[in-house]
């Protein structure tokens, strides 16, 4: 690849429809704050959301679990090492057999190694973009941000949406549960100007489809999902009684009834009430139904039980779930100091232990086949290891990525990065191509286009499909 690193770092509303939504149809959104649910953004998205339609392809795949591995994970010590490379480069890391003969991986991540048969190894991922928020927002939503090579600009309404929106768009969730949650927290960083990255949200397909968020500590004991209980006072009854009281301060909703936006308005009422008072709801969010063993198995700390719990929601029927690497105070992946240590004792233990338990979970429930999991952070780490603080530096030219299941091929290495992982020699890959590869893999069209708020298009993705990855 002939992209230099040259390019500098900048630094490390609209509640409406295009439908014309009148202020009686905002008033009545309104109305079902009055009920005390405690929904939150979450039922801000479901009033303002417009009818879903399905995608055009067949299905393949029901689900992703996206797996973000924000901070941007060394290649060298994870899925790329060069044994045979100077040491200022290689590292302390020792490459280990795998499943999958002639395949090796880091010797840390000893748990997955035991499922690369199911794995599909990408080396040879790039792009130019060493920013952190401006990367993320790529990586998530398939799409360059709108200031490119940024730390500085934040979210905004121009962002391209998630790709957990867009499956939002065309795959909307059943029985009350949402199409696309987030946990454990919205990615940002302290050091960046900016702050949160941006590409979290609906972007201009609006918050309509900005997801649910599930923050907190998800091993905590005392962990429980915002906004799905009843208040102490509220029974199920008192629930229903309100609800007729609405209905019946509602006098025009006849009126309403009539038009397209009217309709959808009401309907998202009835799914934000569901949520609340639904059994099934109540239970996809609930870990303690699971097993004491299973729950060591992901890992008893909070990325383990976010993996958890993303099984949990897809199995439930939950299309996307979006699993950010969490703030430790320790910079997540971006080890620009101590990287050695930080890999081997911090980062990778949960993370081999959440990925390998995840696998074998799907595998032996029957869902692998239909869920596709994605791991993959932002951009990679610079070959040279700083000598000062054994740290690596940004690098977005070459790194690594995995997929699995939903059709994905199994026991693959795709791409081949160079003797130092600086660079692929074959089979380059954007985050917009992995990001496409997803969404086809999942039955949208991803030649389709989206209007924004304004009626203006947008094309879906920017990427080309993966084919030789994909089963058939």
């Amino acid at each position: 690849m002939s992209t230099s690193p040259s390019n500098p770092l900048r630094g490390c509303q609209d509640f409406r429809r295009a439908t014309s939504v009148s202020r009686r149809q905002m008033l009545q959104v309104g109305a079902l704050s009055a009920l005390g649910l405690g929904l939150g953004s979450f039922q801000q998205q479901l009033a303002a959301s417009e009818m879903l339609q399905p995608g055009r392809n067949g299905r393949k795949a029901k689900a992703c679990i996206f797996l973000f591995m924000w901070g941007g994970p060394s290649q060298l010590e994870t899925f790329d090492l060069k044994p045979d490379a100077p040491e200022e480069v290689r590292g302390d890391f020792k490459p280990i057999a795998t499943k999958v003969p002639g395949t090796q991986i880091c010797e840390h991540f000893s748990r997955v190694a035991q499922w690369t048969d199911k794995l599909a190894i990408i080396r040879s991922l790039t792009h130019n973009d060493p920013a952190h928020l401006s990367s993320g927002h790529a990586t998530l939503t398939g799409q360059l941000a709108p200031v490119v090579k940024s730390d500085a600009d934040p979210p905004s309404s121009k962002d391209s949406p998630h790709l957990g929106s867009l499956i939002s768009k065309f795959r909307p969730g059943d029985a009350g549960l949402p199409s696309f949650v987030a946990m454990p927290w919205k990615a940002l960083h302290p050091a960046a100007p900016g702050g949160e990255a941006p590409g979290q949200h609906g972007g201009w397909l609006g918050p309509a489809y900005d997801g649910m968020l599930l923050t907190g500590d998800l091993n905590d004991p005392k962990w429980r999902p915002q906004g799905l209980g009843l208040p102490a006072d509220m029974g199920l009854d008192r629930l229903e009684s309100r609800v007729a009281l609405l209905k019946t301060l509602d006098a025009q909703r006849a009126e309403l009834h009539k038009s397209l936006a009217g309709a959808a308005f009401n309907n998202h009422q009835t799914r934000a009430i569901e949520m609340v008072g639904s059994a099934k709801v109540r239970s996809a969010f609930d870990l303690t139904q699971e097993s004491d063993a299973t729950r060591e198995r992901y890992g008893r700390n909070i990325h383990g039980q976010s993996v958890l719990m993303a099984r949990r929601l897809v199995e439930h029927g939950v299309p996307l779930v979006s699993v950010n690497w969490h703030n430790d105070g320790k910079n997540f992946w971006d080890t620009h100091g101590d990287n050695f240590n930080r890999m081997k004792n911090d980062l990778i233990p949960p993370s081999d232990m959440a990925l390998a338990a995840l696998l074998q979970d799907l595998e032996e429930r029957g869902m692998l086949d239909e869920t596709i999991v994605a791991w993959v952070g932002e951009f990679g780490r610079k070959p040279q290891i700083n000598k000062a603080n054994a740290g690596r530096e940004h690098w977005p030219f070459c790194y690594s990525g995995l997929l699995a299941g939903g059709g994905i091929q199994g026991g693959a290495v795709y791409g081949e990065s160079d003797k130092h992982a600086a660079y692929p020699v074959s089979d380059p890959v954007t985050p917009q191509d992995f990001a496409t590869t997803i969404l086809h893999a999942m039955g949208v069209d991803t030649s389709a286009t989206l209007l924004d708020r304004e009626n203006r298009p947008h094309h879906v993705t920017s990427g080309r499909v993966l084919q030789e990855l994909l089963i058939g």
